[in-house]
């Protein structure tokens, strides 16, 4: 990673269905941090997260990365970003290899099929490459989803909800992948309902709330 990135919210504000979720949200996140992101359901959680993504338009305020506002880098953005929401996006119907190295080639990584056993074992599916993903249980649906984050380059991850389905080992799992990634100058915002010690890393609060 080249010069440290920032990540910075200012004055930010989002509504739904004409009722305003949050307003005058300002943050700014340093490389090596992670953002948690609180708050009661229905206040616009995923909805911020959605707009960090450029997946939702920004209302009123700006969003900027190394302080330029996101929608004037689209390309650079996404190449710097990785989303994984509440929802797995795996195909059912695809087996759990073919899943993360589909997944892997949209994101432009050329994944070989030893890497990807790799990977998988490493998120607890050994033997599991070739079973169909609507075979498996929730929690091992959840480890495919998550397990793109041991291929990715990207510098700033959004996570919604990571732990969901997740067993004390995948928590821990997850929590000391996200720890490493910002030991190498990586950012992270999350939300979760569930309050998890990331290694050392003290995690930056962003508690929403309804005006």
């Amino acid at each position: 990673m080249d010069t440290p990135a920032t990540l910075t919210f200012s004055k930010l504000a989002c509504s739904k269905g004409g009722r305003l979720l949050f307003k005058d949200v300002d943050c700014t996140l340093a490389a090596g941090h992670w953002l948690y992101i609180a708050g009661a359901n229905g206040v616009g959680k995923t909805s911020l997260l959605r707009m960090v993504c450029g997946l939702a338009p920004v209302e009123a305020g700006q969003i900027l990365w190394n302080h330029t506002p996101i929608g004037a880098q689209h390309d650079s953005y996404r190449q710097d970003l990785c989303y994984l929401g509440h929802l797995n996006a795996l195909q059912e119907s695809m087996s759990v290899q073919e899943n993360l190295m589909f997944t892997s080639a949209l994101g432009g990584i050329a994944l070989d099929v030893q890497k990807a056993k790799s990977v998988l074992e490493r998120f607890g599916l050994r033997g599991r490459s070739q079973q169909l993903v609507r075979h498996l249980s929730q929690g091992q649906k959840r480890r495919v989803a998550l397990s793109r984050l041991a291929l990715s380059t990207a510098r700033l991850w959004v996570l919604d909800e990571p732990y969901v389905a997740m067993d004390e080992a995948g928590i821990q799992m997850l929590s000391d992948l996200i720890a490493t990634h910002l030991d190498h100058g990586g950012l992270a915002v999350l939300t979760s309902h569930q309050r998890v010690p990331v290694g050392t890393h003290t995690a930056q609060l962003l508690e929403l709330k309804a005006p």
